[in-house]
């Protein structure tokens, strides 16, 4: 039986901070070069975006849509960097869903929550549309902003449709979402009440994955779910769902609300590459994990005011478990690193630079779409075209990464190779088969210099305070570290040790101490 993916959380152009080539042929167009066969239309309570979709779409018997035929031609002049040659093919479903930002006040607190909200027909989000449009203007912004309670929300979606259905939204985010640090609630019943049992997915959100939710029981009852919230085309399927069978909205409304094995789990970002992992205060450049904002009372070091609690801290303070336990009737899950960020890692630039895009499209030609590369392609059959690709996919594949977290709005930043490594990449060791003519145009590519590497290879050690990092990474020039008693120096000395482990020869590496018990006490630690 087939297996499908489905990214059921994306945005339009009509949403705040997207792009404005965001149309359904865009996303076609897209969700083929990724290997989506379902992809949410996102945004349907925008009055212009619902008429694009009634007149781009057509509705099928299972529940889902299709791009109409007039509109399929020449797909390939949504992607400019594409060209004339022949585009990938692949039938690409919508599904009907938007995103609402309720935001009101429950039990006297300010709530801000995001769910998502899907339906079988368009006849269904017509009532919806109506109902939400005498409440709140829905042509402000794809999202629309409403003074809205979910529960409320959730009695409209179960009364207009039957097999209408809500999920919450990367419920662990800080500002909009049901677990929210900052106005979130502690438990699904204080937000959904009586309705509660009608909520049978939760969304995890870029910051977090299954595991790091089954440290808390409370959540085994509900399939995680994982969508791209996507703003892009280029985003689509950076996370997804995995179904068997054959596309069909009711497929997915019932291997997810009845725990079906149709659901086979979902792929995931590295949660450290989530811009909302970890504590801490961007303009500070502070970052920090739970305990060590904990210890600071979650007020910033540099400008004492409260800090951006993260979704690790957030799910820690709720956590009834000191380790993860996956339910039993939980599929499980799988991390990638979106394929442009590990081109980029091995042939520099960014990832939207040109020669990453024509090694991205040259892969794409001739192997088919993003995720099948990623997931099903065997490596062996890299490894005549890149042996430092078909490395990189094995360790993304074991997931054997280095991990620097986001924070506070930022990014976090995943790297498959260390610094040495990629002064070998820099070098051209074993980098391409030159026999390969369809990729020969990376020979004389310019790599990120060695410096370059470094400073984006910090992997971030949670035991340490934002200053001991920074002593423990720096590698440019020599380092003095003054300290008084007591303040770590002997454990930053240590944590340095460790990470110069990781990039060298221990030979390479001389540690001097003043006293036999030092060499001693630092020979027990490290050991």
């Amino acid at each position: 039986m087939a297996i499908f993916f489905a990214d059921l959380h994306i945005h339009s152009r009509y949403s705040r901070a997207t792009s404005k080539k965001l149309s359904l042929r865009n996303i076609t167009a897209w969700a083929i070069l990724k290997g989506l066969n379902v992809v949410a239309t996102g945004d349907f309570t925008h009055p212009g975006w619902f008429k694009e979709i009634e007149t781009h779409l057509k509705q099928e018997e299972n529940g889902l849509l299709v791009l109409k035929d007039e509109y399929k031609k020449e797909l390939n002049k949504e992607i400019p960097w594409w060209g004339d040659d022949p585009f990938l093919e692949r039938e690409v479903y919508f599904i009907l869903s938007c995103e609402v930002s309720s935001i009101y006040k429950k039990n006297k607190k300010l709530r801000k929550v995001h769910n998502v909200v899907f339906f079988p027909s368009l006849d269904s989000v017509k009532k919806f549309n109506k109902y939400l449009s005498k409440i709140g203007n829905l042509e402000s912004d794809g999202r629309p902003i409403l003074g809205f309670d979910s529960e409320d929300l959730l009695k409209l979606v179960l009364d207009i449709d039957p097999y209408g259905f809500l999920i919450p939204a990367h419920i662990w985010t800080p500002w909009f979402s049901l677990f929210g640090a900052n106005s979130g609630f502690d438990s699904i019943e204080e937000c959904f009440g009586s309705l509660t049992s009608e909520i049978f997915a939760l969304e995890t959100g870029l910051s977090s994955d299954p595991e790091m939710n089954w440290l808390w029981s409370e959540l085994d009852r509900f399939v995680l779910v994982s969508n791209s919230d996507a703003h892009s085309g280029e985003k689509l399927a950076r996370e997804a769902n995995m179904f068997k069978g054959e596309p069909s909205y009711y497929l997915i409304y019932h291997a997810l609300k009845e725990k079906r094995k149709e659901f086979l789990g979902t792929i995931e970002f590295f949660p450290e590459e989530g811009k909302y992992h970890l504590d801490g205060h961007r303009k500070c450049k502070v970052v920090l994990d739970p305990k060590e904002a904990i210890k600071l009372g979650n007020i910033c070091p540099v400008c004492k005011q409260p800090l951006t609690i993260g979704v690790l801290h957030r799910i820690v303070s709720l956590a009834d478990r000191e380790r993860p336990i996956k339910p039993k009737d939980h599929p499980g899950f799988l991390s990638f690193i979106p394929l442009c960020e590990i081109l980029s890692e091995i042939l520099g630039g960014n990832s939207k630079s040109k020669v990453v895009l024509n090694f991205y499209k040259n892969l794409l030609q001739r192997f088919g779409s993003e995720l099948f590369i990623l997931n099903d392609l065997p490596i062996e059959e890299l490894k005549p075209i890149s042996g430092w690709l078909a490395e990189a996919i094995k360790r993304m594949r074991e997931r054997r990464v280095y991990r620097k977290p986001g924070f506070d709005g930022q990014y976090g930043q995943i790297f498959l190779f260390s610094p040495k490594e990629r002064e070998e990449i820099r070098r051209g060791k074993k980098l391409i088969n030159n026999e390969k003519r369809a990729l020969s145009f990376v020979r004389n590519v310019t790599l990120i210099s060695q410096k370059q590497t470094r400073q984006e290879d910090l992997q971030v050690l949670s035991d340490y305070n934002f200053e001991q990092k920074e002593a423990i990474t720096f590698l440019d020039k020599p380092l003095l570290v003054i300290a008084g008693p007591g303040t770590g120096k002997t454990k930053t000395l240590i944590g340095r040790i460790e990470y110069l482990l990781g990039l060298c020869d221990p030979k390479e590496i001389l540690v001097v101490t003043f006293s036999k018990a030092a060499a001693k006490e630092i020979k027990d630690r490290i050991r």
